[in-house]
């Protein structure tokens, strides 16, 4: 028989698209606790994606800007106002989906009598939760993997739908933005976002231009770029190898007019990345574009999607300092066989969903 927790606080301290995968957590939580105060501490910056969560009654944000000091002072107290922030809650429960010594030392000084987490590496946080959660890491998508934090408990699984709504306004400022670039309302494109937080997931820049070119050119498609505010250098490299005009731009949208615009485009580009699991999450049909990370990890969740993915001898890996050159795992994949998932997705676009 499950726990009746009154007050759960869910930790997630990772980037935008961990957040949005975690999403299943939440519903089924709160379907399982209706009447439960339900937080969720995220890192600043990924906010955005709980904006319009119902399942939430408060976010705590995570400011982890201390970690850039070089003041050893600043870089403890920080830590310490926030577990006084989090212990001031009162929480009775704790499920942490970080995975990471971090969080699992704020579950631990939390205070909460019931602390589920992960502990896939084997390392001593494992002994800070009073439920490990056992999983089926690494061959087993995140979405089903953080769920079984739930299991831990207890708890049935009811659903497993990444969810992220939007507000009017958001859909509003899509629209004009959209016109900006020449798109007007109805009208068809392809949404492209070619970023990544490291360089060696990022499919080249003369090969998302020779793509741009294709589906503009051939098939009469709009292409519209999108990036956040760091990404400006590397879409004028894009640009800069462009023969047919170059549409969208760094910034300019926040994170759900983003989302607005990926909900409204016919099919989407884009690397291992954030927006590739918020297009998902959309309902637009994805090309997702792997190379050493695991697609079966972390492919877009749902039907009708296309992973393209390059495997090395050395992938999967996070390492910055790929040794392949030339031939790394992104740069193999052809212009050819991008334009072609593309096709395929907006030919699916047209026959099985409605125009966005």
């Amino acid at each position: 028989m499950p726990e009746p927790f009154a007050r759960i606080l869910i930790i997630k301290l990772r980037y935008i698209g961990d957040v949005l995968l975690a999403t299943p957590v939440l519903r089924n939580l709160r379907l399982h606790y209706p009447r439960a105060h339900l937080a969720m501490v995220v890192n600043a910056g990924t906010d955005a994606v709980l904006r319009h969560n119902r399942c939430l009654d408060e976010i705590l944000v995570l400011d982890r800007e201390h970690l850039k000091s070089w003041n050893p002072v600043a870089r403890l107290a920080a830590p310490l106002r926030y577990l006084r922030w989090v212990r001031a809650r009162r929480f009775d429960c704790i499920v942490d989906l970080t995975d990471a010594d971090r969080s699992a030392l704020l579950a631990y000084g939390s205070g909460a009598r019931t602390r589920v987490g992960f502990n896939a590496e084997g390392r001593w946080r494992g002994r800070l939760y009073t439920h490990p959660a056992q999983a089926g890491w690494p061959r087993q998508h995140t979405v089903d993997y953080q769920l079984q934090a739930l299991r831990a408990l207890g708890l049935e699984i009811w659903s497993r739908e990444l969810e992220l709504p939007l507000a009017p306004g958001e859909e509003e400022a899509s629209a004009a933005w959209l016109a900006q670039q020449g798109v007007g309302e109805g009208a068809p494109f392809l949404a492209f976002h070619p970023g990544a937080r490291w360089w060696f997931k990022q499919w080249p820049a003369e090969q998302c231009a020779a793509l741009a070119d294709r589906i503009q050119a051939e098939d009469g498609l709009p292409v519209i770029f999108l990036g956040g505010s760091l990404a400006g250098a590397f879409l004028a490299e894009v640009r800069a190898h462009m023969r047919t005009p170059f549409r969208g731009g760094a910034g300019g949208l926040e994170l759900l007019e983003m989302a607005a615009v990926l909900r409204r485009a016919r099919a989407f580009v884009g690397n291992d990345n954030g927006p590739m699991h918020m297009a998902a999450a959309l309902g637009t049909p994805v090309v997702a574009l792997f190379g050493p990370s695991d697609p079966e990890v972390w492919g877009p969740r749902g039907a009708g999607h296309r992973v393209i993915h390059r495997e090395g001898y050395c992938s999967p890996c996070i390492h910055p300092r790929c040794v392949r050159g030339e031939q790394n795992c992104l740069r193999i994949i052809t212009v050819d066989e991008v334009a072609e998932a593309v096709r395929s997705r907006l030919g699916r676009s047209a026959a099985g969903l409605p125009a966005r």
